[in-house]
């Protein structure tokens, strides 16, 4: 498979592109003044502790306070969490109690915390006292003493000797998770990025001592480090980048944490803009759409609500062959692997229940799901797939890491206000209807002013000659209708009239 990161630059926005066989795969945006919080350390001091909710909220300098869990909180080793989804954590230390919050913070207590969830909607932030540090083939854990490895590297020999290497070189007192890229990295190679990631902490606990809460001790790198850090491993074939300034620092960087990869990184000098020379636009607004077609001619439907979000799957165009079972098998085999793409690509998160095509034998259910959870093995955001229900519903959970493509390029519709629906036209020329005879019934002016959208309208017009027309006819009342593009197709206004003079230009006279 051939892969390459993208990444374009300007002044409003970063945006990086992960590019599986020219298709993209992952997709993250980070705009100037709105950069990512998960990872960010903060001094903070908590404000009220919720004994009923076993949590507490910290003011650690942003809008809204952070949400802090019981469970979240270290108490010497128990009750470990460790936000890297790519991580062993069954040790002993994970599955111990956790402790009543009211007997480990106490309001107006200062302490450090680390944003693991970022701010949604209404919600502040959620943090952790469990502070991370990551580097490119380790994630440091100042706090806590211990050692794990990567769930993605599958080899026991190599999974042992890792934690044998970690054990002789991490910190005393501390722990680190060893990270998929380290698969195969001598003793040698660790001890940089344990230095720097020490030095980094040995700063930040400094800064504390000398800050008052709230303060941000640390910032997450930006998103351009953050990709080379996490995405830029030997298996890409080429980084390519618009900005010479950081193509340069890149340089720099790639030189020290891995020279193998620095001929790898290409400066773009083209006079189009980089993410059209790989056609990205239209492909990022594909990722927008709530339907998908496949290659084979079905289709997704994509629905992302508060609670969870559903996919559905349809044959579509697809006609298969003269085996009906075979067909839908086939269908859902082919839609299974663009799900487990599209979650990627969009980053949806929390519940997922996928409806499939209805399959009657186990074995084709089996094949369905194995091809789903191959697909996701590509997924560097840890998912899990529970089964297939009675309803034959596949339940599926996938770990919240950042805001999802839609949250970042996207704003609740100011006309359905997020339902993705309005009234038809025959509903709000009805409503029209009752508030006119409302007027009729408490007013006996003769004039009056219907304005509304210009498709009701037009709707009221072509059924004023009906059995039933619309609008009542009274006799000595007379109705002009004005069509308004600046309305809302739900919005209206039936007011009375003195004279006919007083009347706008454009109206049309009903009765």
């Amino acid at each position: 498979m051939h892969k390459e990161i993208v990444v374009e630059m300007n002044a409003y926005q970063t945006r990086v592109a992960l590019l599986e066989d020219s298709h993209p795969s992952e997709i993250y945006i980070e705009r100037r003044g709105h950069e990512r919080l998960v990872g960010n350390i903060y001094y903070g001091r908590v404000q009220n502790v919720l004994p009923g909710m076993q949590a507490a909220f910290v003011d650690i300098g942003l809008g809204r306070n952070a949400f802090l869990y019981a469970g979240d909180v270290q108490t010497g080793n128990g009750g470990l969490h460790f936000p890297d989804s790519d991580t062993d954590t069954d040790s002993p230390q994970a599955k111990m109690p956790i402790v009543n919050i009211q007997d480990i913070v106490k309001t107006g207590q200062e302490i450090m915390v680390q944003v693991v969830k970022e701010p949604v909607g209404t919600k502040g932030a959620r943090v952790t006292t469990h502070i991370t540090l990551a580097g490119r083939t380790l994630v440091l854990m100042p706090t806590v003493d211990y050692v794990g490895v990567s769930r993605r590297i599958a080899n026991e020999d190599e999974r042992t000797r890792l934690r044998t290497v970690l054990c002789e070189v991490k910190p005393e007192g501390m722990g680190v998770i060893v990270r998929t890229a380290a698969e195969g990295k001598t003793k040698e190679e660790f001890e940089p990025d344990i230095l720097f990631l020490e030095r980094l902490w040995k700063r930040i606990c400094k800064t504390r001592a000398l800050a008052a809460a709230p303060r941000l001790l640390y910032a997450e790198e930006p998103l351009i480090f953050r990709a080379i850090r996490d995405l830029f491993t030997p298996d890409i074939d080429r980084l390519i980048i618009n900005d010479n300034e950081f193509y340069e620092r890149i340089q720099i960087v790639t030189g020290i944490i891995s020279p193998q990869l620095k001929d790898k990184v290409v400066l773009y000098q083209g006079a189009q803009e980089l993410f059209d020379r790989y056609d990205l636009e239209s492909k990022i607004d594909k990722a927008l759409a709530r339907k998908v077609w496949l290659p084979n001619g079905g289709y997704i439907v994509i629905d992302q609500t508060e609670a969870l979000t559903s996919i559905d799957v349809n044959t579509g165009r697809f006609v298969g062959t003269d085996n009906l079972q075979e067909t839908i098998t086939l269908a859902n085999c082919e839609a299974a692997k663009e799900i487990a793409r599209q979650l990627r690509l969009r980053d949806i998160s929390g519940i997922i229940i996928v409806d499939f095509i209805d399959m009657e034998d186990i074995e084709d259910k089996e094949r369905v799901l194995d091809t789903l959870k191959q697909e996701l093995k590509k997924d560097r955001t840890k998912s899990n797939v529970l089964g297939i229900t009675q309803l034959g519903l596949v339940e599926m959970t996938r770990k919240k890491m950042r805001h999802s493509i839609s949250n970042t390029l996207q704003v609740t519709c100011p006309y359905c206000k997020g339902d993705g629906k309005v009234l038809s036209p025959e509903s709000v020329a009805l409503k029209v209807r009752r508030e006119l005879m409302r007027r009729l019934e408490n007013e006996s002016m003769e004039h009056y002013l219907l304005e509304m959208h210009p498709d009701i309208v037009e709707l009221i017009r072509d059924n004023s000659s009906a059995q039933a027309p619309l609008l009542p006819t009274k006799p000595g009342r007379n109705y002009y209708l004005l069509a308004n593009v600046a309305f809302h197709m739900e919005e209206f206004k039936v007011e009375p009239v003195a004279a006919a003079e007083d009347l706008p230009g454009g109206v049309i006279k009903y009765c």
